[in-house]
């Protein structure tokens, strides 16, 4: 591993965007470019001139909540009446069916972020003669729904450029569709505040035209007269918000509902104009984010006492655990044990998991090789959902473990991150600033993360009302740095010199900023050598 330097770093993180083609908002790819985007368009047109009934039927994630708030504030802005139905994770389970479908007294349906693999709710809608309207952004099979319009961009015959967009971001190109349909003055970028958070909650690729949306659409929400941001600030104090607020506080408020709930809840907390409801709608979020992270901590420590070190992957499972935390569950696992991690919940004969994967494995095409012990399965590179009977738990967990230990260790790191060996020197505000230019870090454009050689510790502290993190003051040739390590599992000796990966992160403490170092993980040589190779 080479050592960099700051010009360096820039040089790096700017290669990342040589490629983008839409880095500003004028640049973004037209509706047109989406297929069937002007004959579902055409058809709205024609229920809202005839005043037919229309339901939005969207998914219980951050990204099919917002997703039905802009489809939701469209109709509401053209005072056209309309219903929305979010399935709850419980009861319905995802997507559109027939038991919602009977329950919908409508003339047309569009579903949000969901739809692509409804054949028989599809069918269902034909037979009713309820014309169907799927926008959609996940992988489609090789047979698609009988539905009057399918927009999705990955389906084939579709100009989209080929970045992957959330499903907020097709019911936003259907608006703007919409608009010129109807021939309307609408502006589109009242929206981008939403769709910011979409595309960071659903982890898209932060490059190109997301980017752009992201980077501009944090400007959009903390100028926002919004009531549900203006809640969030009051109940936690906050003057503006960062782009890291979006994937650490806003993110995970919207989406616990539907883990916890109902997300229909958090579409009522995103669409009201209302503070006080907002207030009231907030108070519910916080307790439910508030159970989930109970949740959460018990399985994730009932899953620690099945886990052997010596296997390939992880693979728990537990009698009725809660649903909605399995994937949160299984992404910690697999961060602490840098390993794919596979979370069940086991109810009478059947069960539900999710997976979570690190480095550069690809969990779905993982999952594919134990194909016939599955009764489904969907999901991307880095997460996936699968269902299987108990019968065949045991042999899937054996399968996994074996296509898991064939995967050559490089492939566990993703050394893409790892941008070099840094002097400490370099840590200063010039670095925060330069950093600042490339955010926001996620996917396809991860956060940097740096070695410091040979520091030695000159204090340390440990915070927090569990004890679980540790911060030190490290130093190297007279620069001193200071550093936290979350969760450590690793407490270094005063005086002791180490090596550390980490990155750097401003410190905003009582008005002062300063530069910190935030620790991954405490290296061995070993670990250094591996990432060498």
């Amino acid at each position: 591993m080479k050592k960099i330097d700051k010009s360096e770093v820039k040089k790096i993180l700017a290669s990342r965007f040589e490629k983008d083609l839409h880095t500003k908002l004028c640049d973004l790819p037209l509706p047109c470019c989406l297929k069937d985007i002007y004959k579902a368009a055409e058809r709205i047109k024609v229920a809202i001139e005839k005043n037919e009934k229309i339901a939005i039927v969207g998914d219980y994630d951050v990204d099919g909540i917002v997703s039905c708030v802009i489809m939701a504030e469209f109709f509401d802005d053209i005072g056209f009446d309309y219903i929305v139905r979010i399935p709850n994770r419980f009861k319905d389970g995802y997507g559109l069916n027939s038991e919602i479908i009977n329950e919908l007294n409508v003339n047309l349906i569009i579903t949000v972020d969901n739809g692509i693999a409804a054949l028989e709710a599809a069918k269902l809608c034909k037979e009713r003669k309820i014309d169907l309207i799927i926008t959609d952004h996940h992988m489609p099979q090789d047979i698609l729904p009988d539905a009057f319009a399918i927009i999705n961009p990955k389906q084939k015959d579709c100009e989209f450029p080929d970045i992957e967009i959330c499903g907020a971001q097709v019911a936003w190109y259907l608006i703007a569709a919409l608009k010129e349909v109807c021939k309307l003055k609408y502006d589109m970028s009242r929206f981008l505040e939403l769709l910011a958070i979409a595309i960071i909650a659903d982890m898209m690729e932060l490059r190109d035209l997301n980017r752009a949306l992201v980077r501009r659409g944090i400007d959009y929400i903390n100028k926002s007269k919004r009531a549900a941001f203006k809640a969030i600030k009051n109940y936690y104090q906050k003057d503006k918000f960062s782009l890291d607020s979006i994937g650490f506080l806003i993110a995970p408020l919207i989406n616990s509902a539907g883990r916890m709930d109902d997300a229909s809840i958090s579409y009522e907390f995103l669409h009201t104009k209302d503070l006080d409801k907002a207030l009231e709608y907030l108070e519910q979020i916080v307790n439910f984010n508030e159970n989930r992270k109970d949740e959460e901590k018990q399985l994730f420590e009932e899953s620690l006492s099945q886990i052997n070190d010596q296997d390939s992957c992880i693979v728990v499972s537990g009698i009725n655990w809660h649903e909605g935390v399995l994937g949160i569950v299984a992404s910690r696992l697999s961060k602490h044990f840098n390993k794919p991690a596979f979370v069940f919940s086991q109810n009478d004969d059947y069960l539900k998991g999710s997976a979570r994967s690190v480095g550069k494995i690809d969990i779905l095409s993982l999952i594919s090789k134990a194909n016939s012990l599955l009764s489904n399965y969907g999901g991307h590179k880095g997460a996936a959902g699968m269902s299987l009977s108990a019968e065949n738990f045991e042999k899937f967990k054996i399968l996994i473990q074996e296509e898991c230990a064939k995967i050559p260790d490089n492939e566990f790191l993703d050394t893409d991150e790892i941008l070099g060996i840094l002097d400490p020197n370099e840590i200063d505000f010039e670095m925060l600033e330069i950093l600042e230019a490339f955010e926001p870090f996620g996917h396809k454009n991860p956060r940097p993360f740096f070695i410091l050689e040979n520091v030695k510790v000159k204090n340390k502290k440990i915070l927090g009302k569990n004890e679980k993190h540790l911060k030190l003051v490290l130093s190297k040739k007279n620069k001193i740095v200071e550093a936290l390590f979350f969760n450590f599992d690793k407490e270094p000796n005063i005086n002791e010199n180490i090596n550390i990966l980490g990155s750097i992160s401003k410190n905003e403490f009582r008005g002062l900023l300063t530069p910190q170092f935030i620790i991954k993980e405490i290296l061995t040589e070993e670990k250094i050598r591996r990432i060498d190779q």
